[in-house]
């Protein structure tokens, strides 16, 4: 037997999708109770080691945003306010971060919290996300990005398709992209006839 090597299975049942562990292989494995993770703490030291010099005030408007939206914004299965999502907000934050290294930091993590969760808001609860911002950052001003290339590209890919051009499908193709940019699987959801696919479409082919 080797004394070095241990087995560790790390359960989450009351997660969606999960599954009890079978008792059979319950009865080989010692329980231990596991707490919360620290997510302002380790906020603070991904947005150090991508070169944020404010990490901490940062870090702690971070974590106190997911808390409030957790409790203000409507109850969805597919909304997720744990670790997963505040890792891919981490990410996109460093990645904008190498990008614009001239920009305010502050600038680049409000973009990061927008561009990772605004896509998958329901309608009515943008305004209450955009206004937990404004609160979290009173003074800062979100520079517009510019995606004329790209808007251009999807007024002429709808436009040979014989479909309008409107506000709506536009947004979603953008945040369709900004979406797989940072997650490996992404999945479309909404009702038969609101235009999944042809955001889908017109995304691969504006591209």
């Amino acid at each position: 037997m080797n004394l070095r090597f241990g087995v560790f299975i790390t359960m989450n049942p009351g997660y969606a999708g999960r599954t009890e562990l079978p008792d059979n292989l319950n009865a080989l494995f010692r329980p231990i109770s596991m707490m919360i993770p620290d997510y302002g703490l380790i906020a603070q030291i991904y947005l150090l080691a991508d070169g944020f010099s404010a990490a901490g005030d940062l870090s702690k408007k971070m974590v106190k945003l997911y808390s409030l939206s957790s409790e203000q914004l409507s109850k969805q299965d597919h909304y997720d306010f744990g670790m997963r999502a505040v890792k891919s907000v981490l990410v996109m934050a460093g990645k904008l971060r190498r990008k614009y290294p001239d920009q305010p930091e502050d600038q680049l993590l409000i973009r990061a919290m927008r561009d990772s969760n605004v896509p998958k808001f329901l309608e009515h609860d943008l305004p209450l996300f955009e206004g937990i911002i404004t609160d979290l950052f009173p003074t800062t001003e979100t520079p517009t990005i510019n995606n004329s290339l790209l808007e251009s590209a999807i007024g002429k890919m709808l436009s040979d398709e014989k479909l309008q051009f409107v506000d709506g499908i536009r947004k979603k193709i953008i945040q369709l992209l900004e979406t797989m940019t940072v997650r490996h699987g992404n999945m479309l959801v909404g009702s038969t006839g609101t235009g999944k696919t042809t955001c889908a479409r017109i995304l691969a082919k504006s591209l």
